[in-house]
């Protein structure tokens, strides 16, 4: 397992946590994130009361955590207790202190808002659309981005009527799409934009969302035409989407000179202005 350490900051306190490559998460040292929270003289005791405590209570969380190696106070590696971003919210409902609550605020917000875009789909993305002018997109980055979405739906909705289940097999058609018209699979797409955890398609050109549009797009019309009966046959399908794009781009880089699949990502094109092909 490939990972990469870092020291997080919460409240001038450091976190250590690390970046797992393969898992596409971060881990955090969960002593340290109670030690802030509960502010205990002891935090390993802290910590080994309230791990009892839930697990008396049958909590899952405690259950699925695990140690990695971090650097210590000794500064020697040692194993520790970590949580992903999703266990570590949940264990951080079951401490109770003030410096908890703006989490326990912002889950609960976050909970509520889920289930009014249940209700109303089209609150989802005005949100999504105001989440992304904060961020700098300009507005038309952002209808391509939106539109993105619908076809990624479309096609997503296609293989679930084919039978290709949700998770690993979603990502690896996928895959085969995105290496089939960019060269690159999904993680060595990331690691050419130097992202991690991040959405690929959030750091995208223009030029980059439409020819992944235009492989999706393709195959959700070839899978609707060929009508694939089993996974290998949808793989096949999706490499054939991908190719669709794979022309248009060899096509493109011949006549204008450049690279088609850019290193930039969000911060790299700046915010407000129309996304360029980057000369590689």
């Amino acid at each position: 397992m490939t990972k990469e350490s870092a020291i997080q900051l919460f409240e001038q306190k450091q976190v250590r946590s690390v970046w797992d490559i393969e898992q596409e998460k971060w881990y955090f040292s969960i002593v340290d994130v109670v030690g802030i929270l509960s502010e205990s003289v002891d935090v390993q005791a802290y910590w080994r009361k309230l791990k009892q405590r839930l697990k008396e209570e049958g909590n899952e969380t405690v259950t699925n955590c695990h140690a990695l190696k971090m650097i210590a106070a000794d500064g020697k590696m040692r194993l520790t207790d970590v949580a992903d971003t999703e266990q570590l919210f949940r264990l951080i409902q079951s401490i109770p202190s003030p410096k908890a609550e703006p989490f326990k605020m912002w889950l609960a917000q976050v909970g509520r808002e889920r289930i009014d875009e249940i209700d109303d789909p089209e609150l989802g993305i005005d949100r999504l659309m105001e989440t992304y002018l904060r961020k700098g997109y300009s507005k038309e980055w952002i209808n391509q981005r939106l539109k993105s979405i619908e076809i990624r739906k479309e096609l997503t909705d296609e293989w679930e009527d084919r039978g290709v289940r949700k998770g690993q097999e979603f990502a690896i058609l996928t895959d085969e799409i995105t290496k089939a018209w960019s060269g690159l699979t999904t993680k060595q797409y990331k690691s050419h934009k130097d992202l991690k955890k991040e959405n690929l398609r959030d750091h995208m050109t223009n030029l980059e969302l439409v020819l992944n549009m235009l492989a999706e797009a393709s195959t959700t019309e070839i899978s609707k035409d060929k009508k694939p009966k089993n996974f290998n046959e949808n793989k096949i399908v999706a490499k054939k989407g991908g190719d669709v794009a794979k022309a248009a781009r060899l096509r493109l880089e011949k006549t204008t000179g450049k690279k088609v699949v850019t290193r930039q990502n969000a911060k790299q094109l700046g915010t407000n202005k129309n996304n360029e092909i980057e000369n590689q």
